[in-house]
């Protein structure tokens, strides 16, 4: 990326001029690569809110208008238009298959969907209550173990990236039966992708599960949405990771852990503990909108507002019309869904909530519809990582392929105390 323009710091008896970089929808960005080296100051910026670490052309995020683009192409047309398997072909190859790419893409899938028999041996390892994520990401590091040789210039890494999203599909499957003690199902490669996990999930030798095609078209809708968002918190672990060239499963292993995080990948699950905590206090919604307008109180109402949307979420708006096409399809209803629908309202006309921008977030609807499936509490953070694996894989290519790629080392400004004398032990005071 060239810089056309240069803007100019002045600090203390210094002047330097750096980088302007515009990118392809007018986001602006001052290099400060060698900041240090022209003035010897760093900059701070904590939690890197308003600090780009890369340059991408993966996603695009407008938190202003509300829009999110994969490789250029609208969410709301992608949900539309697309399934699962072709998004992922999207993120990892940098295009839209054709259909013949897409056949083959779907059998690699299926030819990789097993896991190696010595692997099961890990899962009676660990404890019945382990949480899915825990077993997931111990999971996905030991993957290194059985495929070791693993570059971005692998020429079958279009085979390593279909692995990667088939294997895990599985192991989170396998991880919730073994959870609920009973025997694992095995994939099959007569089903599509989300059909094969919902099959894993709920099907039993005595009680077949029925696949219903609506369902199946629901949860790929819901895994699109999750493909990838920027760098936020899991993916800039990924990246992190990947930029000590490690590789992609120790990567993608720590882009899980950084998920598993209740202020990350957790927040569905907590709106579904909110939902519940209302219906059962008397469905007094009041109360805790009060409670999270009140600056005294630690309350606050999770699903609404975002780091990035200052609007509302088109990932949210494309949950909202989900529920009703779920729900109508399904003939059923969830309590939980009439109260967020109304929690919502009352948001939305609350001079609280609009003057801070606290709309509905990607997170406030998704849990209900999960729910619906059938999906339990402790496996929405899993759900969000089968989605987002496409994103994290693309991430960790698009990054070891730069040639002037570095390892993260972020600076710091030390604040800690000056010089000290070493005090011998036996001269020193108790504290």
């Amino acid at each position: 990326m060239q810089a056309t323009e240069k803007a100019q710091l002045k600090i203390r008896d210094k002047e330097v001029e750096l980088p302007v970089l515009v990118g392809t929808e007018g986001q602006v960005g001052i290099d400060i690569t060698k900041l240090k080296q022209q003035a010897g100051c760093t900059t701070y910026d904590i939690g890197f809110a308003n600090t780009a670490s890369c340059i991408s052309n993966i996603t695009y995020v407008d938190g202003i208008n509300g829009v999110l683009r994969y490789r250029g192409f609208n969410i709301e047309d992608l949900v539309e238009h697309c399934s699962f398997i072709e998004v992922a072909y999207l993120l990892v190859h940098g295009v839209l298959p054709t259909a013949a790419e897409l056949k083959k893409f779907s059998r690699y899938l299926n030819q990789h969907s097993m896991i190696h028999e010595n692997m099961h041996h890990f899962f009676n390892g660990f404890p019945a209550d382990s949480h899915p994520m825990a077993i997931l990401a111990s999971m996905v590091t030991s993957l290194s173990s059985f495929y070791p040789s693993l570059t971005h210039k692998d020429p079958t890494f279009d085979i390593t990236g279909a692995r990667l999203i088939s294997k895990v599909r599985t192991i989170a499957a396998f991880s919730f039966k073994k959870s609920q003690g009973e025997p694992v199902v095995y994939p099959r490669h007569d089903l599509s992708f989300c059909a094969n996990f919902l099959n894993m999930m709920f099907s039993s030798p005595v009680n077949p599960y029925e696949i219903r095609p609506e369902v199946v078209r629901i949860l790929n809708k819901l895994l699109i949405l999750h493909v990838d968002h920027g760098q936020n918190c899991s993916t800039t672990a990924v990246r992190l990771i990947g930029s000590a060239r490690a590789n992609l499963y120790a990567s993608i292993s720590a882009g899980i852990c950084a998920l598993w995080g209740p202020l990350h990948g957790g927040a569905n699950q907590a709106v579904i503990e909110m939902l519940k905590r209302i219906k059962n206090d008397q469905r007094n919604i009041k109360k805790y909108v009060d409670m999270a307008k009140d600056k005294n109180s630690p309350f606050r109402l999770p699903g609404f507002g975002h780091a990035v949307y200052k609007n509302y979420d088109p990932r949210a708006r494309i949950c909202r019309k989900m529920c009703d096409e779920l729900f109508g399809s399904l003939q059923t209803s969830d309590p939980l869904l009439d109260i967020a629908r109304e929690l919502e309202h009352i948001a939305l006309n609350d001079d609280y909530f609009i003057e801070r921008h606290l709309y509905p977030n990607v997170d406030f609807y998704t849990g209900i519809l999960y729910r619906a499936m059938g999906i339990p509490t402790n496996m929405l953070t899993v759900m969000f990582t089968i989605g987002r694996l496409p994103g994290w894989i693309a991430q960790w290519k698009e990054s070891t392929e730069e040639e002037s790629a570095k390892i993260f080392r972020p600076r710091q400004i030390y604040n800690g105390p000056t010089r000290l004398d070493f005090i011998p032990i036996d001269q020193r005071k108790k504290a």
